[in-house]
């Protein structure tokens, strides 16, 4: 049970260009009959009872999901780190954040990232891929704000780059493989291979 106040949010980040993706946008794409966004709106509501904020900066994106509160990047040409400053500000709460090309986050792991903050400040996952951790399928604090910002000043875009200046909680792999395997957890899908790689992991 998480125990912090005000309780945690969701958001989903709808960055990058797609351009292995000739320019779709990727969370509009079908995994299993169903667009990957609106997977990740309704592991959000059954984790969380409520809507994720969008975070897009396409004009079109309000259209994307009626009832998502959408807002553009607060810092521009930031990149991944640009989208998760922004969900932490807007949130305005500790918040679930996840990228809107992962089409198999589930509602269990969206809460036990939310229940990571219960004394950390942002609350990664163990991904066993080459950084270790998932970044964009985290939770974040409202005390990584500040460190972000000041990242972003210095130049510093990487979404890890802040994490000396914060508390960090790590979600073991064991824990995270109670909600699926994390090859398929964090699977994101950048190309048309890829999408059909998800395409056929769906049960």
């Amino acid at each position: 049970m998480n125990r912090l106040d005000p309780p945690p949010r969701g958001a989903i980040l709808a960055g990058g260009g797609a351009t292995r993706l000739g320019g779709a946008a990727k969370g509009l794409l079908a995994v299993g009959g169903r667009r990957i966004l609106d997977r990740l709106v309704a592991a959000f509501e059954e984790a969380m009872g409520h809507l994720p904020l969008l975070v897009a900066n396409a004009p079109e994106a309000p259209t994307w999901h009626r009832g998502l509160r959408v807002v553009g990047d607060r810092v521009r040409g930031a990149g991944t780190l640009g989208g998760l400053l922004t969900a932490v500000l807007e949130a305005p709460a500790p918040v679930v954040c996840v990228a809107w090309d992962m089409p198999f986050v589930p509602a269990g792991l969206i809460r036990a990232l939310a229940d990571g903050l219960d004394g950390a400040d942002a609350c990664l996952p163990a991904s066993g891929g080459r950084r270790g951790v998932e970044p964009l399928c985290a939770a974040y604090g409202p005390a990584c704000a500040e460190p972000m910002a000041d990242a972003i000043k210095q130049g510093d875009l990487r979404a890890i780059g802040f994490h000396g200046a914060i508390r960090v909680h790590l979600l073991p792999e064991p824990d995270v493989r109670r909600h699926g395997s994390p090859e398929q957890l964090f699977f994101n899908v950048n190309t048309a291979e890829e999408l059909a790689r998800a395409n056929g992991m769906v049960s």
